[in-house]
């Protein structure tokens, strides 16, 4: 059984795309009787979702990178960015 299961496993590998596809796929070899609770955590746990909150996101980089300082690192780089361009091209 255990090396029919590990066969089927490679041979499957190659085209599971996702952890949740070896999930089902060991779930489908393992004998009912050792199936406990721990199936039922698994699907709570793949149930669970959290909308994602893009602006907010954005919001919160956008704020650390004023706070930090970095959005002034950024502007003088492009100010001594343009200089060199200019001094350093001929026309």
């Amino acid at each position: 059984m255990i090396i029919h299961m590990v066969q089927e496993l490679a041979s499957w590998s190659a085209s599971l795309t996702h952890g949740g596809d070896i999930l089902q796929t060991l779930h489908w070899h393992i004998p009912s009787d050792w199936i406990g609770h721990w199936t039922n955590d698994w699907m709570v746990l793949a149930q669970q979702f959290k909308e994602p909150d893009i602006a907010g996101d954005v919001g919160k980089s956008w704020n650390h990178f004023v706070k930090t300082g970095q959005v002034w690192a950024f502007l003088i780089g492009l100010v001594f960015g343009y200089m060199a361009k200019t001094f350093t091209t001929f026309g």
